[in-house]
């Protein structure tokens, strides 16, 4: 039987070994998982909500415990794993108080007569969650509670590098209350992932991940017919227009290209610059890369810890080199350290131009693109070049024109004004284009895997 092997990136050491569930052991959890939707199908929204309360309290019980651990596996910063399980409570509370009206049975009329009718969101049954490392507590919540709430079943493929994290979330929702079945974690192969997605019991699926793996999931659901939402990769642009304010905009650039060691598909990633203000923005914010301290992921100081794993940082330093050898500059950064670990330090790209890495592709990690625009038109039309549109965002100190161009303007699916920020339980989360479809949050999650019912009355 084949195992997973979970590894402390800033360490180099192995963690624990897990063994991977056969076809047929993944299947009696399926099969598990729909039994107990059967049941948990009958309770009301509002006879619901206590459990998500529950499962809240029980994460920011054990606060300590999960951040160590998601440190652990994936190297990001203790404060970012205690940052982590408060949304991930904010999440299950939010859902708690706002399910049972989002998901209310809505009167409606029909017919020339205004006859009765009543719109009721229905669960499907088993939904089938595929979900990344880089947060391995919030990713796999933000569907489960959603769909908890809605009265779906909920079976969890999480990456293995973070298997401990995973497992350890099921344990707490059990230890909650939570029926035992209704969600799974299974520890499976791509093979048998694939058919699980077949299984007629499975009657959705969502995954966060990179565009090539959202377009096969998408496509393996596809020919089975499943409704799909795909959360996908992204290379965000900041937009620095010719009236920012400097300083806010180097102070949100860097915690945005720098939040979770720069692994989040919703990072500041590429800086459009206008012409009029380049000198000033590449000058302050190069100044304060440079001065980023990388260190041990549990030490208070620390601001910047290692990538996920060693495979994490070949791919980053491989986009790095190829965008020099292509003529990008570095501007800071872009030298590994000779150390034990995962540790590539913040760096700052600039001379950046179609064709490399670092200008087309999403780099997931601590390296920042600067492009330089024209003038404000000119930045926008870069940003919207990219094939990606999951968020974005604009400096400016004219709110009302940056709404505007937010607004009508920006192909993308979530823009911060004059400040950075991952997700809000009350906002919706996604995007367009190659970063996928389908929203999170905000209520919009909890009526993505339902059966809208039109019950016509005489």
């Amino acid at each position: 039987m084949s195992t997973i092997t979970t590894i402390n990136p800033a360490t180099e050491e192995e963690i624990q070994t897990y063994d991977l569930m056969s076809h047929d052991q993944a299947l009696e959890r399926l099969e598990a998982c729909h039994a107990a939707f059967l049941e948990w199908r009958k309770l009301t929204h509002k006879e619901r909500a206590p459990y998500l309360t529950k499962i809240a309290q029980k994460l920011r019980d054990n606060a300590d415990e999960l951040a160590a651990l998601m440190t652990q596996e994936t190297g990001k910063l203790l404060k970012d794993g205690q940052t982590e399980v408060e949304i991930c409570a904010a999440i299950f509370e939010y859902t708690a108080k706002n399910g049972p009206d989002a998901l209310a049975d809505e009167e409606r009329t029909h017919g020339q007569g205004g006859s009765r009718g009543v719109v009721s969101y229905q669960p499907l049954g088993v939904i089938y969650s595929i979900q990344p490392w880089n947060f391995p507590l919030y990713q796999p919540v933000r569907v489960l509670a959603a769909n908890l709430m809605t009265g779906n079943g909920c079976m969890l493929k999480h990456a293995s590098i973070c298997t401990g994290s995973g497992l350890r979330l099921r344990e707490l929702c059990i230890e909650a209350g939570l029926p035992e079945d209704i969600f799974q974690v299974i520890l499976i192969d791509h093979d048998t992932s694939d058919k699980l997605i077949e299984h007629p019991k499975v009657r959705g699926v969502t995954l966060t991940g990179s565009d090539g793996a959202g377009r096969h999931v998408g496509a393996v659901a596809a020919k089975a017919l499943k409704k799909t939402v795909l959360e996908l990769g992204s290379n965000d642009a900041y937009l620095v227009l010719e009236d920012a304010d400097i300083e806010v905009a180097v102070k949100f650039s860097v915690m945005g290209r720098l939040y979770n060691n720069g692994e989040t598909c919703v990072s500041a990633k590429r800086f459009i610059v206008a012409d009029k203000v380049y000198d000033a923005f590449v000058n302050a914010y190069v100044a304060q890369m440079s001065d980023i301290k990388m260190d041990d992921p549990t030490a208070k100081d620390s601001q910047l810890g290692p990538l996920s794993s060693q495979d994490q940082f070949e791919t980053v330093k491989g986009q790095v080199d190829e965008s020099v050898a292509k003529g990008a500059k570095i501007l800071c950064g872009g030298q590994a350290p000779d150390r034990k670990g995962a540790y590539y330090p913040s760096t700052v790209l600039a001379d950046l131009a179609p064709g490399m890495p670092a200008y087309d592709d999403e780099i997931f990690g601590p390296v920042a693109a600067i492009i330089r625009a024209k003038d404000d038109d000119d930045a926008m039309r870069l940003a919207n070049e990219s094939r990606y549109g999951l968020g974005g965002g604009i400096f400016s100190k004219d709110e009302d024109r940056a709404l505007k161009l937010a607004r009508d303007h920006f192909d993308t699916g979530m823009i911060r004004i004059n400040s950075f920020g991952a997700a809000d339980p009350n906002m919706p989360f996604g995007g367009v284009k190659d970063s996928g479809y389908g929203r999170e949050h905000g209520g919009f999650g909890m009526k993505e895997f339902v059966n809208v019912k039109a019950i016509f009355l005489p």
